[in-house]
Protein backbone atom coordinates (compact mmCIF):
# COMPACT_ATOMS: atom_id res chain seq x y z
CA UNK A 1 0.00 0.00 0.00
CA UNK A 2 1.13 3.53 -0.68
CA UNK A 3 2.30 5.57 2.28
CA UNK A 4 -0.86 7.53 3.04
CA UNK A 5 0.99 10.22 4.97
CA UNK A 6 3.06 10.85 1.85
CA UNK A 7 -0.07 10.83 -0.35
CA UNK A 8 -1.83 13.43 1.75
CA UNK A 9 1.28 15.57 2.18
CA UNK A 10 1.63 15.66 -1.59
CA UNK A 11 -2.05 16.53 -2.07
CA UNK A 12 -1.87 19.27 0.56
CA UNK A 13 1.25 20.75 -1.06
CA UNK A 14 -0.67 20.91 -4.34
CA UNK A 15 -3.62 22.72 -2.75
CA UNK A 16 -5.94 19.69 -2.63
CA UNK A 17 -7.34 19.72 0.89
CA UNK A 18 -11.03 18.82 0.45
CA UNK A 19 -12.21 15.22 0.04
CA UNK A 20 -15.66 13.78 -0.59
CA UNK A 21 -17.04 10.49 -1.83
CA UNK A 22 -18.31 7.03 -0.93
CA UNK A 23 -15.88 4.70 0.90
CA UNK A 24 -14.48 1.59 -0.78
CA UNK A 25 -12.43 -1.22 0.74
CA UNK A 26 -9.92 -0.85 -2.12
CA UNK A 27 -9.42 2.73 -0.88
CA UNK A 28 -9.62 1.88 2.81
CA UNK A 29 -6.19 3.29 3.65
CA UNK A 30 -7.02 6.60 2.00
CA UNK A 31 -10.56 6.84 3.41
CA UNK A 32 -9.53 6.02 6.97
CA UNK A 33 -6.61 8.45 6.87
CA UNK A 34 -8.89 11.24 5.66
CA UNK A 35 -11.43 10.40 8.37
CA UNK A 36 -8.80 10.35 11.12
CA UNK A 37 -6.71 13.37 10.10
CA UNK A 38 -9.06 15.67 8.16
CA UNK A 39 -12.55 15.12 9.61
CA UNK A 40 -13.60 18.70 8.85
CA UNK A 41 -12.43 18.44 5.23
CA UNK A 42 -13.80 14.98 4.46
CA UNK A 43 -17.47 14.65 3.46
CA UNK A 44 -18.83 11.11 3.13
CA UNK A 45 -21.54 11.55 0.51
CA UNK A 46 -24.91 9.83 0.02
CA UNK A 47 -23.80 8.58 -3.40
CA UNK A 48 -21.06 9.25 -5.90
CA UNK A 49 -23.08 11.71 -8.00
CA UNK A 50 -23.82 13.65 -4.83
CA UNK A 51 -20.06 13.79 -4.22
CA UNK A 52 -19.42 15.23 -7.71
CA UNK A 53 -21.93 18.00 -6.97
CA UNK A 54 -20.37 18.75 -3.59
CA UNK A 55 -16.93 18.86 -5.21
CA UNK A 56 -18.20 21.27 -7.87
CA UNK A 57 -19.59 23.55 -5.20
CA UNK A 58 -16.26 23.46 -3.40
CA UNK A 59 -14.44 24.51 -6.55
CA UNK A 60 -16.88 27.34 -7.27
CA UNK A 61 -16.46 28.63 -3.71
CA UNK A 62 -12.66 28.31 -3.43
CA UNK A 63 -11.12 27.86 -6.91
CA UNK A 64 -9.28 24.87 -5.40
CA UNK A 65 -9.24 21.37 -6.88
CA UNK A 66 -11.18 18.84 -4.72
CA UNK A 67 -10.80 15.06 -4.66
CA UNK A 68 -13.73 12.64 -5.06
CA UNK A 69 -13.22 9.01 -4.01
CA UNK A 70 -15.35 6.02 -4.98
CA UNK A 71 -15.45 2.34 -5.89
CA UNK A 72 -15.60 1.87 -9.65
CA UNK A 73 -19.10 0.42 -9.26
CA UNK A 74 -20.13 3.96 -8.34
CA UNK A 75 -18.88 5.46 -11.60
CA UNK A 76 -22.35 5.00 -13.05
CA UNK A 77 -23.74 7.40 -10.45
CA UNK A 78 -21.24 10.03 -11.60
CA UNK A 79 -21.81 9.88 -15.36
CA UNK A 80 -24.59 12.47 -15.47
CA UNK A 81 -22.91 15.14 -13.31
CA UNK A 82 -19.51 14.50 -14.90
CA UNK A 83 -20.96 14.80 -18.41
CA UNK A 84 -23.43 17.63 -17.86
CA UNK A 85 -21.94 19.64 -14.98
CA UNK A 86 -18.17 19.14 -14.73
CA UNK A 87 -17.45 18.70 -18.44
CA UNK A 88 -15.18 21.28 -20.08
CA UNK A 89 -17.99 22.36 -22.46
CA UNK A 90 -20.43 23.00 -19.60
CA UNK A 91 -19.01 24.43 -16.33
CA UNK A 92 -15.47 23.03 -16.66
CA UNK A 93 -14.95 21.86 -13.08
CA UNK A 94 -11.50 20.44 -12.25
CA UNK A 95 -11.37 17.65 -9.68
CA UNK A 96 -9.47 14.46 -8.95
CA UNK A 97 -11.41 11.20 -9.17
CA UNK A 98 -9.82 8.48 -7.01
CA UNK A 99 -11.38 5.20 -8.15
CA UNK A 100 -10.95 1.75 -6.60
CA UNK A 101 -10.52 -0.70 -9.49
CA UNK A 102 -12.54 -3.77 -8.53
CA UNK A 103 -12.73 -6.53 -11.14
CA UNK A 104 -9.48 -5.63 -12.87
CA UNK A 105 -8.31 -8.62 -14.86
CA UNK A 106 -9.07 -11.71 -12.81
CA UNK A 107 -8.62 -10.19 -9.36
CA UNK A 108 -12.11 -11.20 -8.14
CA UNK A 109 -13.15 -14.40 -9.93
CA UNK A 110 -15.80 -15.22 -7.32
CA UNK A 111 -17.47 -11.80 -7.65
CA UNK A 112 -18.93 -11.58 -11.16
CA UNK A 113 -20.73 -8.35 -10.27
CA UNK A 114 -17.35 -6.63 -10.62
CA UNK A 115 -16.23 -8.28 -13.87
CA UNK A 116 -17.87 -5.99 -16.44
CA UNK A 117 -17.30 -2.90 -14.31
CA UNK A 118 -13.62 -3.80 -14.06
CA UNK A 119 -13.38 -4.14 -17.83
CA UNK A 120 -15.04 -0.81 -18.60
CA UNK A 121 -13.60 1.40 -15.85
CA UNK A 122 -10.87 3.02 -18.00
CA UNK A 123 -13.21 3.05 -21.02
CA UNK A 124 -15.87 5.02 -19.13
CA UNK A 125 -13.33 7.72 -18.39
CA UNK A 126 -12.16 7.69 -21.99
CA UNK A 127 -15.68 8.03 -23.43
CA UNK A 128 -16.24 11.02 -21.12
CA UNK A 129 -12.92 12.55 -22.32
CA UNK A 130 -11.48 12.40 -18.79
CA UNK A 131 -7.69 11.91 -18.67
CA UNK A 132 -6.50 9.33 -16.15
CA UNK A 133 -3.55 7.45 -14.74
CA UNK A 134 -3.32 4.01 -13.12
CA UNK A 135 -1.61 4.25 -9.74
CA UNK A 136 1.21 1.90 -8.83
CA UNK A 137 2.34 0.83 -5.36
CA UNK A 138 5.37 3.11 -5.59
CA UNK A 139 5.48 6.26 -3.47
CA UNK A 140 7.81 8.19 -5.77
CA UNK A 141 5.79 7.40 -8.91
CA UNK A 142 2.52 8.16 -7.12
CA UNK A 143 3.76 11.58 -6.06
CA UNK A 144 4.66 12.41 -9.66
CA UNK A 145 1.27 11.17 -10.90
CA UNK A 146 -0.52 13.36 -8.36
CA UNK A 147 1.47 16.40 -9.47
CA UNK A 148 0.61 15.74 -13.11
CA UNK A 149 -3.05 15.13 -12.25
CA UNK A 150 -3.48 18.34 -10.29
CA UNK A 151 -1.58 20.41 -12.84
CA UNK A 152 -3.66 18.99 -15.70
CA UNK A 153 -6.92 19.53 -13.84
CA UNK A 154 -6.01 23.12 -12.98
CA UNK A 155 -4.68 24.12 -16.39
CA UNK A 156 -7.41 22.51 -18.51
CA UNK A 157 -10.28 22.69 -16.00
CA UNK A 158 -11.27 19.05 -16.38
CA UNK A 159 -11.66 16.11 -13.97
CA UNK A 160 -8.67 13.75 -13.82
CA UNK A 161 -9.01 10.07 -12.93
CA UNK A 162 -6.69 8.18 -10.58
CA UNK A 163 -7.44 4.46 -10.84
CA UNK A 164 -6.26 2.42 -7.84
CA UNK A 165 -5.81 -1.35 -8.43
CA UNK A 166 -6.18 -3.80 -5.58
CA UNK A 167 -3.67 -3.24 -2.77
CA UNK A 168 -2.48 0.23 -3.79
CA UNK A 169 -4.74 2.20 -1.43
CA UNK A 170 -6.27 -0.54 0.73
CA UNK A 171 -5.52 -0.51 4.44
CA UNK A 172 -6.58 -2.92 7.16
CA UNK A 173 -10.27 -3.46 7.88
CA UNK A 174 -11.21 -3.96 11.50
CA UNK A 175 -14.40 -5.48 12.91
CA UNK A 176 -15.38 -2.06 14.31
CA UNK A 177 -17.82 -3.67 16.73
CA UNK A 178 -19.71 -1.40 19.10
CA UNK A 179 -22.41 -1.89 21.74
CA UNK A 180 -24.76 0.98 20.92
CA UNK A 181 -27.67 -1.39 20.18
CA UNK A 182 -28.15 -4.99 21.40
CA UNK A 183 -28.64 -6.89 18.13
CA UNK A 184 -26.20 -7.69 15.36
CA UNK A 185 -27.32 -7.75 11.74
CA UNK A 186 -27.25 -11.54 11.69
CA UNK A 187 -29.39 -11.75 14.82
CA UNK A 188 -31.92 -9.29 13.42
CA UNK A 189 -32.17 -11.21 10.13
CA UNK A 190 -32.73 -14.49 11.96
CA UNK A 191 -35.53 -12.95 14.04
CA UNK A 192 -37.17 -11.81 10.81
CA UNK A 193 -36.81 -15.29 9.26
CA UNK A 194 -38.46 -16.81 12.35
CA UNK A 195 -41.30 -14.26 12.46
CA UNK A 196 -42.31 -14.20 8.80
CA UNK A 197 -44.16 -16.96 6.89
CA UNK A 198 -42.01 -19.67 5.31
CA UNK A 199 -42.92 -18.54 1.77
CA UNK A 200 -41.67 -14.96 2.31
CA UNK A 201 -39.49 -13.63 -0.49
CA UNK A 202 -36.35 -11.74 0.63
CA UNK A 203 -34.28 -9.16 -1.24
CA UNK A 204 -31.03 -8.57 0.64
CA UNK A 205 -28.88 -5.52 0.04
CA UNK A 206 -25.27 -5.32 -1.10
CA UNK A 207 -22.60 -6.35 1.40
CA UNK A 208 -23.06 -8.05 4.74
CA UNK A 209 -26.83 -8.60 4.51
CA UNK A 210 -26.48 -10.83 1.45
CA UNK A 211 -23.70 -12.87 3.04
CA UNK A 212 -25.48 -13.24 6.36
CA UNK A 213 -28.79 -14.28 4.78
CA UNK A 214 -26.95 -16.83 2.61
CA UNK A 215 -25.09 -18.40 5.53
CA UNK A 216 -28.11 -18.32 7.83
CA UNK A 217 -29.96 -20.39 5.24
CA UNK A 218 -26.98 -22.79 5.16
CA UNK A 219 -26.87 -23.08 8.92
CA UNK A 220 -30.62 -23.55 9.24
CA UNK A 221 -30.76 -26.10 6.42
CA UNK A 222 -33.26 -24.00 4.45
CA UNK A 223 -33.79 -23.47 0.75
CA UNK A 224 -32.41 -20.28 -0.80
CA UNK A 225 -35.00 -20.29 -3.61
CA UNK A 226 -36.96 -17.40 -2.05
CA UNK A 227 -33.91 -15.15 -1.74
CA UNK A 228 -32.55 -12.45 -4.03
CA UNK A 229 -28.97 -11.54 -3.08
CA UNK A 230 -28.25 -8.08 -4.43
CA UNK A 231 -24.47 -8.50 -4.56
CA UNK A 232 -24.02 -5.38 -6.76
CA UNK A 233 -26.19 -2.40 -7.71
CA UNK A 234 -26.01 -0.84 -4.24
CA UNK A 235 -29.22 0.92 -3.23
CA UNK A 236 -31.53 -1.04 -5.54
CA UNK A 237 -32.50 -4.08 -3.42
CA UNK A 238 -35.71 -2.37 -2.29
CA UNK A 239 -36.69 -1.63 -5.88
CA UNK A 240 -36.21 -5.29 -6.83
CA UNK A 241 -38.34 -6.27 -3.83
CA UNK A 242 -41.01 -3.75 -4.83
CA UNK A 243 -41.13 -5.13 -8.37
CA UNK A 244 -41.68 -8.64 -7.02
CA UNK A 245 -44.30 -7.48 -4.49
CA UNK A 246 -46.30 -5.74 -7.21
CA UNK A 247 -46.64 -8.94 -9.25
CA UNK A 248 -46.99 -11.48 -6.43
CA UNK A 249 -49.59 -10.01 -4.09
CA UNK A 250 -50.10 -13.43 -2.49
CA UNK A 251 -46.49 -13.56 -1.27
CA UNK A 252 -44.99 -11.56 1.59
CA UNK A 253 -41.89 -9.71 0.37
CA UNK A 254 -39.22 -8.33 2.70
CA UNK A 255 -36.32 -6.09 1.74
CA UNK A 256 -33.32 -6.49 4.06
CA UNK A 257 -31.75 -3.11 3.37
CA UNK A 258 -28.84 -1.19 4.85
CA UNK A 259 -28.74 2.41 6.02
CA UNK A 260 -26.08 3.42 3.46
CA UNK A 261 -27.89 1.63 0.64
CA UNK A 262 -31.23 3.21 1.56
CA UNK A 263 -29.63 6.66 1.73
CA UNK A 264 -27.82 6.17 -1.59
CA UNK A 265 -31.09 6.03 -3.55
CA UNK A 266 -33.57 7.39 -1.02
CA UNK A 267 -35.94 8.48 -3.77
CA UNK A 268 -36.96 4.83 -4.10
CA UNK A 269 -38.85 5.15 -0.80
CA UNK A 270 -41.41 7.43 -2.44
CA UNK A 271 -42.69 4.72 -4.77
CA UNK A 272 -45.05 3.18 -2.22
CA UNK A 273 -47.01 6.44 -2.13
CA UNK A 274 -48.24 5.60 -5.64
CA UNK A 275 -48.50 1.82 -5.46
CA UNK A 276 -50.61 -0.75 -3.61
CA UNK A 277 -48.15 -3.21 -2.06
CA UNK A 278 -49.55 -4.32 1.32
CA UNK A 279 -47.40 -7.47 1.09
CA UNK A 280 -44.13 -5.46 1.17
CA UNK A 281 -42.05 -4.79 4.30
CA UNK A 282 -38.92 -2.68 3.99
CA UNK A 283 -36.45 -3.23 6.86
CA UNK A 284 -33.39 -0.99 7.12
CA UNK A 285 -30.70 -2.77 9.14
CA UNK A 286 -29.22 0.46 10.44
CA UNK A 287 -25.79 0.41 12.09
CA UNK A 288 -24.83 3.96 11.10
CA UNK A 289 -21.80 2.81 9.16
CA UNK A 290 -20.35 1.73 5.81
CA UNK A 291 -19.45 -1.55 7.45
CA UNK A 292 -18.66 -3.66 4.39
CA UNK A 293 -15.91 -1.30 3.28
CA UNK A 294 -14.32 -0.35 6.59
CA UNK A 295 -16.85 1.01 9.08
CA UNK A 296 -16.75 4.70 8.14
CA UNK A 297 -19.74 6.58 9.63
CA UNK A 298 -22.96 7.15 7.71
CA UNK A 299 -25.91 9.41 8.46
CA UNK A 300 -27.97 6.35 9.45
CA UNK A 301 -28.13 7.10 13.18
CA UNK A 302 -28.45 10.86 12.65
CA UNK A 303 -31.64 10.88 10.59
CA UNK A 304 -35.19 9.75 11.34
CA UNK A 305 -35.85 7.02 8.79
CA UNK A 306 -39.26 6.38 10.37
CA UNK A 307 -40.59 9.89 9.72
CA UNK A 308 -39.11 9.86 6.21
CA UNK A 309 -40.81 6.53 5.49
CA UNK A 310 -44.14 7.75 6.88
CA UNK A 311 -43.94 10.85 4.69
CA UNK A 312 -43.33 8.56 1.69
CA UNK A 313 -46.45 6.49 2.39
CA UNK A 314 -45.26 3.58 4.52
CA UNK A 315 -46.92 2.30 7.65
CA UNK A 316 -44.52 2.23 10.62
CA UNK A 317 -44.59 1.63 14.36
CA UNK A 318 -43.67 5.29 14.90
CA UNK A 319 -40.10 4.87 16.10
CA UNK A 320 -36.85 2.98 15.49
CA UNK A 321 -36.77 -0.62 16.72
CA UNK A 322 -33.86 -1.71 18.89
CA UNK A 323 -34.36 -5.21 20.31
CA UNK A 324 -35.77 -8.70 19.69
CA UNK A 325 -39.20 -8.16 21.26
CA UNK A 326 -39.63 -4.79 19.56
CA UNK A 327 -38.71 -6.26 16.19
CA UNK A 328 -41.10 -9.20 16.61
CA UNK A 329 -43.91 -6.83 17.62
CA UNK A 330 -43.21 -4.49 14.69
CA UNK A 331 -43.31 -7.36 12.19
CA UNK A 332 -46.58 -8.63 13.69
CA UNK A 333 -48.12 -5.15 13.45
CA UNK A 334 -46.99 -4.43 9.90
CA UNK A 335 -47.30 -7.73 8.05
CA UNK A 336 -51.10 -7.50 7.86
CA UNK A 337 -51.63 -3.74 8.21
CA UNK A 338 -53.02 -3.23 4.71
CA UNK A 339 -50.16 -1.18 3.26
CA UNK A 340 -46.41 -1.31 2.77
CA UNK A 341 -44.54 -1.41 6.07
CA UNK A 342 -41.21 0.08 7.11
CA UNK A 343 -38.90 -0.68 10.06
CA UNK A 344 -35.78 1.26 11.06
CA UNK A 345 -33.98 -1.61 12.79
CA UNK A 346 -31.14 -0.17 14.86
CA UNK A 347 -28.25 -2.64 15.16
CA UNK A 348 -24.67 -2.45 16.37
CA UNK A 349 -21.63 -2.49 14.12
CA UNK A 350 -19.56 -5.63 13.73
CA UNK A 351 -20.33 -9.24 12.93
CA UNK A 352 -21.93 -11.79 15.25
CA UNK A 353 -19.24 -14.30 14.26
CA UNK A 354 -16.84 -15.33 11.51
CA UNK A 355 -18.45 -15.00 8.09
CA UNK A 356 -17.13 -17.07 5.16
CA UNK A 357 -16.83 -15.47 1.73
CA UNK A 358 -19.94 -15.56 -0.44
CA UNK A 359 -19.41 -18.06 -3.26
CA UNK A 360 -22.42 -19.17 -5.33
CA UNK A 361 -23.66 -19.38 -8.92
CA UNK A 362 -25.53 -16.13 -9.49
CA UNK A 363 -27.40 -17.27 -12.60
CA UNK A 364 -28.55 -20.46 -10.87
CA UNK A 365 -29.74 -18.45 -7.88
CA UNK A 366 -31.74 -16.10 -10.11
CA UNK A 367 -33.26 -19.01 -12.02
CA UNK A 368 -34.23 -20.73 -8.76
CA UNK A 369 -36.05 -17.57 -7.62
CA UNK A 370 -37.77 -17.25 -11.03
CA UNK A 371 -38.93 -20.87 -10.81
CA UNK A 372 -40.14 -20.33 -7.24
CA UNK A 373 -42.18 -17.29 -8.23
CA UNK A 374 -43.54 -18.78 -11.46
CA UNK A 375 -43.93 -22.45 -10.58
Amino acid sequence: MLNQTRVFETLQSLGVDFYTGVPDSYLNGFCNYALAHFPERNVIAANEGNAIGIAAGHYFATKQVPLVYMQNSGLGNTVNPLASLADRDVYAVPMLLLIGWRGQGNTEPKHPQHKLQGEITPKLLEVMHIPYAILEDDDEKAAEVLKTAVRTAQETRVPYGLIAPKGVMAGEKGNNKDAVYPLSREEAIEIILDAMPADTVYSATTGRATRELFWLRERRGESKACDFLNVGSMGHASSVALGIALEKKDRPVVCLDGDCAAIMHMGALTMVSKLDVPNFIHVVLNNGAHESVGGQPSAGHKIDFTKIAEACGYATVGHPVTGKEELEAALETLKNCGKAGFIDMRIHKGLAGALPPLDFDHRQAADALIDELNG
